[in-house]
């Protein structure tokens, strides 16, 4: 009997297509209901903040191939409102009377072709009253300059206003040594190879049907719906190029589409380029950080404070609480600190509007207390690996829970540590940083460790709905409202399903992104597909097992008790008796001859949020004649629970990797002071391809959630989590003994060498 295919290196089904014939996007949709689609091109903000005092679209009208020409007064489409603030902030579909970000949509013009769009743009003249634009986060904080006069701060969320203590003055007390720091986690943009797309077509009957490049049909369905009442949409994503949390919802520009179809009494298309994917589609990170650490020089940290400014840009939206709330909630990370407190603050700037980007948060509160603690070290002479062993908390398999109101499920932090150092050699690494530095070469090695802890699942629905059917030629149907961009869910659902059923997973088929085929799910973000998509697949089959032993049963005229399923030959029959069985092809028929399909709904609920961990290893190379950083080697221990698949696993983990790199070396979005982005497009904006990053080498460890019976967590935002500050601790460590005892990140050539000159 052939063994369980789970924690084997199954290839991904996925991939034959991909590589061949490529996927199908929304740009590529050729659904009849589509054909004849007009085409939109949106003319958009060129100052950060003004007052709109006329739109003249008269040119831009004449323009050929223009359809139409509607500013918002001419629209009159208000989208649903996207947070819990105050109405204040609530966004209209575009401008009606301020702008406040460059690239904030002014006017929308439909043509009969696509190029026809941009040249027509370009005719929309619109003037402004200049206003102040607000860019600088301890400016937007003071409120000199107010975004939303009406409501008196520039301040939209507060971690003080949700009943959280407030900073203890005496935090410090018998501290021996204290370390502070201000630190920026910079403003990221997500780079989905796939930019924004969208489509909107009515039928006879007056449905609206919706194709999106999303991470949740479900999401965007509810979003429509509040938006177009009676209008019972339908959303469907095909294949979906990149997400990263960027495409979780639904933008302005998607959402108007339903209403300019209806008024134009045709479908439209539209989609973005790159440039306006860089300054529209949601930023991540941009959060300032001020890091207080303090302890004994014998190396223990008795106490921690982090105080944020989250920058949410211009409109408040899940960005504004999301990335500052989970900061708080994972402050202090993997170690056993006595007294810790963390205040968080949200303001809006003049800025493209800041989304839950991947691990929003938990990134963010790795690189503050990785930070800390490489501070905290340099500070009393002490190997940050040594610091980190004192202060990590015991290996614990019951609920451990945090200062800041987290419950961690399991955790071997220190085995991670262990597993990383071991297979990078970190003895080995210290003496060949000490020959080069005796040495006196330009180019010095430097060291970074980080060891992380993340939470996953925890964004609501903390449950999953899956459907399986069997079908009448032996295979299977799976319908689940996970919504996959790169993850693999296809492969990874088959074989969940073959493991209790037995069925080829070449002979399964996954179905997703359809919200009439499965109206009810919670799409992919924060890590949780496997730990709750995925198991409610795996129970789901196990269920209709259940359901097929019990047919089995009767057509075999036996015991239910006396049933087994034979999984290699695929078929049902009485123990002992082989020779005569029922397979899964003639069950299904049977069972739709009596009127009851071979299918199962089945959802599963999370009792709880898991929390992933693993420790990195990061090796760089800087000349300090130069600035210039090479990231030469990644060593990654990544603890995601049970592995369904390493190839999947390490999938995740490498890309996770490359995004965190990415941040800590190259990854910038810039503004000049009065606004402009100032890196618009993939040529001012530094993005790494395969050439730029080493092999990365990944350390297996698996510690089993008890939380669902997979045992699985999360892996889709570790990469990211553990790498950064694992990078920017290797750049700082390769500078230290000439006295830097900080660099920005992005660690670039300029910053480093400027690092070295104000050192010496």
């Amino acid at each position: 009997m052939a063994g369980s295919i789970l924690g084997t290196r199954v290839l991904r089904t996925e991939d034959p297509k991909f590589l061949t014939v490529g996927g199908t996007y929304v740009s590529d949709v050729r659904d009849p209901l589509l054909q004849g689609a007009l085409h939109v091109t949106f003319a958009r903000s060129t100052v950060a903040h003004g007052r709109i005092t006329s739109i003249d679209t008269a040119a831009a009208k004449a323009m050929p191939g223009v359809v139409a020409v509607l500013t918002a007064a001419d629209l009159g489409l208000t989208p649903a409102p996207s947070s819990p603030f105050t109405p204040a902030f609530n966004r209209t579909a575009m401008a009606s009377d301020v702008v406040r970000y460059v690239g904030e949509p002014v006017a929308v013009i439909v043509t009969e072709q696509a190029y026809q769009g941009p040249d027509a743009a370009e005719q929309v003249v619109v003037e402004y009253e200049s206003l102040p634009a607000v860019i600088d986060l301890d400016e937007a904080l003071a409120g000199g300059t107010l975004l939303y006069p009406e409501v008196g701060s520039n301040v939209c969320f507060d971690t003080a206003a949700m009943g959280m203590p407030p900073d203890n003055d005496g935090l410090f007390d018998g501290c021996e040594v204290v370390v502070s720091q201000r630190a920026m986690n910079q403003r990221v943009a997500p780079c989905p190879l796939e930019v924004r797309a969208a489509a909107a077509a009515w039928t006879a009957d007056g449905r609206l049907v919706h194709w999106a490049s999303c991470q949740g049909v479900q999401t965007v369905r509810d979003i429509l719906t509040a938006v177009y009442p009676d209008s019972n949409p339908k959303v469907i994503a095909p294949d979906v190029g990149g997400g990263f949390g960027a495409k979780i919802g639904a933008y302005t520009e998607e959402i108007m589409l339903g209403g300019l179809a209806k008024s134009l009494g045709r479908p439209v298309r539209w989609t973005e380029t790159r440039s306006e994917s860089m300054t529209n589609l949601g930023h991540g990170r941009a959060q300032l950080q001020d890091i207080k650490i303090g302890g004994g020089r014998d190396g223990k940290v008795l106490a921690y404070r982090l105080t944020i400014i989250q920058d949410c840009g211009a409109y408040p939206n899940i960005g504004a609480v999301l990335p500052a709330f989970m900061t708080r909630m994972m402050a202090t990370g993997v170690y056993d600190i006595a007294s810790t407190d963390c205040s968080a603050k949200s303001v809006v700037t003049n800025t493209t509007p800041v989304v839950a980007y991947r691990g929003a948060g938990r990134p963010e509160a790795t690189a503050a207390i990785e930070r800390a603690m490489d501070l905290f070290a340099a500070e009393i002479g002490m190997d940050a690996v040594d610091v980190r062993r004192k202060n990590l908390l015991p290996a614990f398999d019951e609920t451990y829970n945090t200062p800041m109101g987290a419950a961690y499920d399991c955790g071997d932090y220190g085995g991670a540590l262990d597993k990383a150092l071991a297979a990078a050699d970190y003895a080995g690494l210290r003496a060949q940083q000490a020959a080069r530095r005796a040495s006196g070469d330009a180019v010095q090695l430097g060291i970074g460790v980080s060891v992380y802890v993340e939470i996953t699942g925890g964004a609501p629905p903390p449950s999953e709905v899956s459907r399986i059917i069997v079908n009448d030629d032996g295979s299977a149907t799976v319908h689940t409202g996970t919504s996959p961009h790169g993850q693999g869910h296809a492969t990874a659902w088959a074989m969940l399903t073959s493991e209790h059923t037995g069925i080829p997973i070449d002979k399964i088929t996954v179905l997703h992104g359809d919200s009439d085929l499965i109206p009810v799910g919670g799409g992919t973000m924060g890590s949780r597909s496997l730990q709750q998509g995925g198991v409610s697949v795996f129970e789901t089959a196990a269920l209709i097992v259940d359901k097929a032993r019990k047919l089995a049963a009767k057509l075999l005229e036996a015991n239910e008790d006396d049933v087994v399923l034979d999984k290699d030959a695929g078929a049902f029959h009485v123990a002992g008796t082989p020779s005569i069985a029922k397979g899964w092809g003639a069950l299904a028929a049977a069972a739709a001859a009596e009127g009851d399909p071979l299918n199962i709904e089945h959802t599963f609920v999370a009792p709880g949020a898991t929390f992933p961990f693993g420790a990195h290893v990061a090796v760089v190379e800087v000349d300090t004649e130069t600035g210039r950083v090479q990231l030469v080697r990644h060593v990654a221990c990544d603890d995601a629970g049970r592995v369904l698949n390493p190839l999947l696993l390490e999938g995740q983990i490498h890309g996770g990797i490359g995004q965190g790199a990415a941040q800590a070396l190259l990854e910038e979005v810039r503004y000049d002071e009065d606004g402009n982005p100032v890196t618009s497009n993939l040529a001012d904006y530094a993005f790494p391809s395969a050439a730029e990053l080493p092999s990365f080498e990944i350390i297996h460890m698996e510690t089993p959630s008890p939380l669902n019976p997979l045992g699985a967590k999360g892996v889709g935002e570790s990469g990211s989590i553990g790498s950064t500050p694992a990078i920017q601790s290797a750049v700082v460590d390769a500078l230290a003994h000439l006295g830097v005892r900080h660099v920005e990140m992005p660690c670039t050539a300029q910053r480093v060498w400027q690092a070295i000159a104000a050192a010496r």
